[in-house]
């Protein structure tokens, strides 16, 4: 567990700063006035990115677990794809038990003066708010590929260094994807707050299974090897 922490503390000190400041906003921001705050910079190159970059979530993360399990170690496939399935589940559970507003219906019924700034082109969901799926899955993936990378050890300075880079790079593309969903009125920023802590912790529960429970020569086992 210290190695894992140790080998992950960028993005995740980077991830706990986010969910920190976002908790903090949640507590002394209206629900309203704080997503107004964050989603009303649209810009049509901003609109245009987000559109596309938002739905990403939805087929990339497969893509990648099919590509570890065919072309990588099959260990390290299954973690990835247990923990997109596993973090998906706990989602969709959460998800139609609350059943929350979106913020297009939460406005409509609390603040009907109020028009959202959409995007053209994206389909708008009115219900199932919390947590975010979306944010569910960016967290969950970038999480398992810093996981996958770092699993390694990093002994030489340029290693350190790439690593760290790395980390920082994952997390940024992991946070883009969560503020997506806000940008596009999608979610609030508590069904982001939620989905990054489902996602961040599904991984780090799934990796701490696998690490006791499964030997290291099954991870690095090949389906196709170089002769």
């Amino acid at each position: 567990m210290r190695t894992f922490l140790r080998n992950n503390a960028i993005f995740i000190g980077l991830s706990l700063t986010l969910i920190i400041v976002l908790g903090l906003a949640l507590l002394f921001i209206p629900k309203g006035e704080l997503h107004l705050l964050l989603c009303d910079h649209h810009t049509p190159a901003g609109d245009t990115f987000f559109r596309y970059y938002t739905q990403v979530a939805e087929w990339f993360p497969y893509v990648i677990c099919v590509a570890i399990l065919l072309f990588g170690c099959v260990g390290n496939g299954v973690f990835a794809s247990a923990a997109m399935v596993g973090s998906a589940l706990v989602t969709q559970l959460f998800k139609h038990l609350i059943n929350a507003p979106r913020p297009l219906t939460w406005f409509a019924e609390n603040y009907p003066d109020i028009s959202l700034p959409l995007t053209e082109g994206v389909r708008m969901n009115y219900w199932l708010s919390f947590p975010s799926g979306h944010t569910t899955s960016f967290f969950a993936l970038f999480f398992v590929l810093s996981i996958i990378y770092t699993r390694k050890p990093r002994e030489t300075r340029y290693h350190r260094m790439t690593s760290a880079i790395l980390q920082i790079v994952l997390f940024i593309l992991a946070t883009l994807g969560g503020y997506s969903r806000i940008y596009l009125s999608q979610h609030f920023a508590m069904d982001v707050f939620g989905g990054i802590i489902v996602g961040l912790t599904i991984s780090a529960l799934l990796y701490c299974l696998f690490s006791r429970w499964m030997g290291q020569n099954w991870y690095n086992y090949r389906l196709f090897t170089k002769k």
